[in-house]
């Protein structure tokens, strides 16, 4: 009787300390996807408009020296045009946050 007793105070131990760590587990998978998603699009924006200036920059400087060609044009057209959607994304999640918010 006294092992059926040790078992089950066992048992509800761990399952105690099983749902105590599911729910630390849970808040800090909460907190940290809410931090990252409100620091990584400010940062993302960031990279990503620099990238956009530099490499429209590279484009025209490079347009007007010896080492332009066709494959430098397109493969700088291919670069930019990513980066120039992913531009007015950004301006876009801007201007609803300000109007939203």
């Amino acid at each position: 009787m006294l092992s059926t007793v040790s078992s089950t105070m066992s048992a509800t131990a761990a399952a105690s300390a099983t749902s105590t760590l599911s729910a630390t587990s849970s808040m800090s998978t909460t907190s940290a996807v809410s931090t990252f998603a409100t620091v990584g699009v400010a940062d993302i924006s960031v990279v990503s408009v620099l990238c956009l200036i530099a490499l429209l920059s590279a484009s025209e400087i490079l347009s007007a020296s010896s080492y332009w060609h066709r494959r430098l044009s397109t493969l700088l057209n291919i670069s930019i045009a990513p980066m120039v959607i992913t531009f007015f994304l950004i301006v876009g999640y801007k201007v609803m946050e300000v109007i939203g918010g």
